[in-house]
């Protein structure tokens, strides 16, 4: 984890907690005043953590942090300790970690390894769901030109999936390289 976008409202928060960051080792750091500029921000940059303490002069924050974690990104909401327990249960199922203000500085470190843990989980998940989508689009892309060599060669689905095999095999190409050959050769005609 490196950077960080801190938003809180006033602009000691702001210090306390970039130095906070900074003693963690979090160097790459952003600060916004406000849930509407940390949105713009959103949208410009990526943030491997956002900070948000609330309230926020425009919003309390609680939306701002689940939708940062439903972009598949990570946030942590510092909130008063008396309804820290009520907004934990409105935001954990998004995966938002609340802590309770004032902050403890060990909690609060603890709090920033955890969500360094839930990045590296979440980028494991995110190559992996890749990975997928790419195994998946290839087999629907060998499966069209199956059924091309099937309708234009008139041969089995047997034949037609050996046929691409062996020319991968004989080409040293990847499978998918070879249907999409034959898909741009039959979709022409």
């Amino acid at each position: 984890m490196n950077s960080v976008l801190i938003v809180a409202g006033s602009e000691n928060a702001r210090g306390t907690l970039s130095e906070l960051t900074r003693l963690c080792g979090l160097s790459v750091q952003t600060c916004a005043g406000c849930g509407n500029d940390a949105r713009r921000l959103l949208l410009e940059n990526d943030y491997d953590l956002v900070l948000i303490n609330t309230p926020l002069p425009d919003e309390f924050g609680s939306d701002l942090a689940v939708s940062v974690c439903e972009a598949f990104g990570n946030a942590i909401l510092l909130v008063k300790a008396e309804i820290a327990e009520e907004i934990s249960e409105k935001v954990e199922c998004s995966g938002v970690l609340v802590i309770e203000k004032p902050v403890n500085r060990q909690m609060f470190f603890k709090s920033i390894r955890m969500a360094g843990v839930q990045q590296s989980r979440m980028t494991g998940l995110q190559r992996e769901n890749k990975k997928l989508r790419d195994k998946i689009e290839e087999i629907r892309t060998v499966d069209r030109a199956k059924c091309l060599l099937i309708q234009f060669e008139a041969m089995t689905e047997t034949q037609a999936h050996r046929y691409i095999e062996k020319q991968a095999m004989d080409l040293r190409v990847p499978r998918r390289r070879i249907a999409e050959d034959i898909l741009h050769q039959y979709e022409k005609t």
